[in-house]
């Protein structure tokens, strides 16, 4: 075997030793892996590492790929890790498998489409919602912060920001700041929900809070327990931070809570700290 092939068969061994585990450890990313919409925060990636020795890892999140590319970019571009990396954005309605060198991207596996599921109708019509609703925030008295891109499709869902998808961190700030003072995003969730049940749409979506400013509606039962179809028979772990109600976390971490093996984690610090729990049981699990 030549030097060239031989040094090729030796980073294949490497990258192949992250690729197959019994467990499967899925994490949000905004408010879990990174501040709201802000980069990964490097103080993870050690833990990350560590875990991705016993596990799979999945970052399953509401945002769509390229968020996560966006805000994951040092993991993904910089890491071994991202050889045992699987990608899931919207909920897990898009699946993305690991690069298998180091030249390739990520490999979109499987992908859901709302309009499908819907039809035209329903969804131009559900837009229709969610445009009166942003009129209604837009005229009130409340001082919030406006910039652009208020309903994004992503495909298999759609979010609704209020102050907009284009919003910079002092306007993030400054709405969530009324937010918590006014729980304008509760009240604006319960319009929500009314205007569903009243065109009988309630019977086809669903909507949860999608971070600090949004809203995420998608097709019934396309919230983040979709992730799970795609690694059966593997034994799989949640960590999040929007297991309260509403949370687009809640659904998953239920589902897995009956098995203790999902955690609510309210800063990095903490998500750091669940990552060595998970480890040691792993490794507990496995002796």
């Amino acid at each position: 075997m030549s030097y060239g092939k031989r040094m090729a068969w030796l980073k294949k061994q490497e990258e192949q030793e992250y690729y197959d585990h019994e467990n499967v450890v899925l994490f949000d990313m905004d408010g879990t892996l990174t501040p709201p919409r802000e980069a990964f925060d490097l103080s993870l990636l050690t833990p990350l590492r560590d875990l991705s020795k016993v596990a799979t890892i999945g970052i399953v999140s509401g945002s769509n790929y390229d968020y996560i590319l966006e805000q994951m970019n040092f993991l993904i571009r910089k890491s071994e890790i991202v050889y045992n990396l699987h990608l899931l954005p919207c909920n897990g309605t898009k699946w993305y498998q690991p690069p298998i060198h180091n030249i390739s991207d990520f490999d979109l596996v499987h992908e859901n489409n709302m309009i499908d599921a819907l039809g035209v109708k329903v969804y131009k019509k559900l837009v229709s919602i969610l445009l009166k609703l942003q009129c209604v925030i837009t005229e009130s008295d409340l001082d919030i912060p406006l910039t652009g891109e208020f309903i994004q499709y992503r495909g298999p869902m759609v979010n609704w920001c209020p102050i907009g998808r284009t919003a910079g961190q002092e306007d993030r700030k400054k709405f969530i700041k009324i937010d918590k003072k006014t729980n304008l995003r509760v009240e604006y969730m319960k319009k929500l929900q009314r205007s569903l049940v009243l065109h009988g749409y309630d019977k086809h979506v669903t909507c949860s809070f999608g971070g600090d400013t949004s809203f995420d509606i998608y097709p019934n039962g396309w919230d983040k327990t979709y992730a799970l179809q795609h690694f059966p028979d593997k034994t799989i772990w949640f960590v999040g931070d929007r297991c309260e109600e509403n949370g687009n976390d809640k659904t998953i971490y239920d589902v897995l809570q009956k098995h203790d093996r999902s955690y609510k984690t309210e800063s990095i610090d903490q998500t750091r700290e669940i990552i060595s729990e998970i480890i040691q049981n792993i490794k507990m699990e496995t002796v």
